[in-house]
């Protein structure tokens, strides 16, 4: 059963923490960049802010025992629509684009997907470009690992919470024996990784303010940025190769991180499975498209070429969707080579989007487990993954998501071409959006604005599907979840 006063109790948390974003960002407007949009951001924050403490008041006499899993699978669809609508608000009244367009951007934003359909942003107001960066910075590691960390205010358990927004496979492990604890620490690591990554653009020539903002866009896998040309604005191979290390950091989990940081020893990244085929798996695809460079571009210095083929395998890999120069451009098969990577992701309980590297482990080893059962039907075979068992759970739970990740792709490809889009501008949008990923190819090289408004809706909800790996998305669709 759902008990709809604590879903809106729960709501108003997320609500009112994009409100108080928004005013720090209408004051940053106002006193720091004075930029002249503070009441874009002062409207959006003070209504926000009312509403949701309205709401915290008026349900503050009913106490209520943690969630239960129906609960939080809403609670984790809603948020991401609630936030994403609330995001829109400021984009809307400063840009002056569409409410569909504005929706768009913000959903892109909070789910760190990095599709725009806004162009010219060189010469857009400062704190506007910020607060773009910042919204993929705080959906990076989850809107609701940040609600998870303060629902001991509401004397409610958050695990089924984090467990529905958690992206991978494996979804159990926690860090401390305290869920509140846990979600900390998460945030502690992404944000020293954060910071670390600020300093060290700074430090690669960025000036202060675009170091920050693109730190904030790294580290997430979000791929926005204060220029038309991306990270070709800088036309720098060592913030290319800086750009490489950060975006590597946040496609590794976070947990993985804390562990590293706690036991002071970095050779647990390479022991760590998942980890050690990521990094494999980048350089074995980096080297691919070096060679596609070289003998189908005029480029022919190697070093240049192989900072550019690791830039943009690293790009597409971790779905951060970051560009440097016309690679939409890109000859032989370098473009397909990137939509492929695409599709592996990054790794579980990280910020990067895709399939993840584990469920493309437990799937080859699934598909040598069932050759080797063939050649030896009498023998008994176990499958192991980080030296121990994978139950018969885990591995029907990847193959199902595999299959499902194949069969969206082809329907929401078609959906997307009957509203006139052609074939590998749609197949190549809903990649970018299903991934949260970011860039298009063919049509939608450039941006997303050419889509009509049926095609943006389209893609709006394809990358909430894809933020939360489809099965607690469709879950709300199905009778199993509303009966009682």
């Amino acid at each position: 059963m759902i008990r709809f006063i604590l879903m809106s109790r729960l709501l108003s948390l997320p609500m009112l923490w994009m409100g108080v974003i928004q005013l720090i960002f209408a004051e940053l407007s106002h006193y720091l960049f004075q930029d002249g949009v503070t009441k874009g951001f002062l409207t959006s924050a003070l209504i926000t802010i009312a509403c949701s403490l309205a709401v915290l008041f008026g349900a503050r006499k009913y106490r209520f025992s943690s969630v239960n899993t129906k609960e939080a699978i809403l609670f984790a669809v809603l948020t991401w629509i609630s936030v994403g609508l609330l995001g829109a608000v400021p984009i809307y009244s400063i840009t002056q684009v569409s409410w569909t367009d504005a929706v768009f951007e913000s959903i892109s934003a909070l789910t760190t997907t990095g599709a725009t359909i806004l162009s010219g942003l060189d010469g857009m107001p400062k704190s506007f470009l910020m607060y773009r960066q910042f919204l993929q910075w705080m959906g990076g590691l989850g809107v609701v690992i940040f609600v998870v960390a303060v629902l001991p205010m509401l004397n409610i358990g958050g695990m089924r919470l984090l467990k529905a927004e958690t992206v991978g496979p494996v979804k159990d492990v926690k860090l401390t024996p305290r869920v509140k604890n846990t979600a900390h620490y998460l945030w502690y690591v992404y944000l020293l990784i954060t910071v670390a990554c600020a300093m060290s653009y700074w430090l690669a020539g960025m000036n202060i303010y675009d170091a920050i903002a693109h730190s904030l866009t790294t580290v997430s896998t979000g791929g926005f940025s204060t220029h038309d040309a991306s990270m070709g604005y800088f036309e720098s191979s060592l913030v290319l190769w800086v750009s490489c290390i950060f975006m590597a950091l946040g496609a590794i989990s976070f947990s993985l991180h804390y562990r590293v940081v706690a036991g002071k020893r970095l050779a647990l990244y390479w022991k760590d499975e998942e980890c050690r085929w990521f990094l494999l798996i980048a350089l074995f695809f980096s080297l691919l498209v070096m060679q596609q460079l070289l003998q189908f571009s005029d480029e022919t210095h190697v070093l240049k070429a192989l900072t550019q083929a690791t830039f943009h395998v690293l790009s597409f890999m971790t779905s951060t969707g970051y560009g440097a120069g016309d690679f939409t451009q890109w000859q032989g098969a370098s473009i397909i080579l990137l939509l492929v990577v695409g599709y592996i992701g990054g790794c579980a309980g990280s910020t990067a989007g895709g399939n993840k590297v584990v469920r493309n482990i437990i799937s080859f080893k699934a598909i040598l487990l069932e050759v080797k059962q063939l050649i030896h039907p009498s023998a008994v075979f176990t499958m192991r993954y980080q030296g121990r068992p994978v139950n018969e759970q885990i591995r029907h739970s990847v193959m199902a998501f595999m299959c499902l990740a194949a069969l969206t792709t082809i329907l929401l490809t078609l959906l997307l071409m009957l509203t006139g889009v052609d074939f590998f501008s749609a197949l190549s949008g809903v990649a970018a959006c299903l991934n949260v990923l970011g860039p298009g190819f063919g049509e939608l090289g450039n941006n997303f604005s050419p889509l009509t408004d049926v095609a943006t809706w389209l893609l709006s909800f394809t990358m909430i599907l894809g933020r939360l790996e489809y099965f607690t998305v469709i879950a709300i669709f199905t009778p199993y979840l509303w009966r009682a």
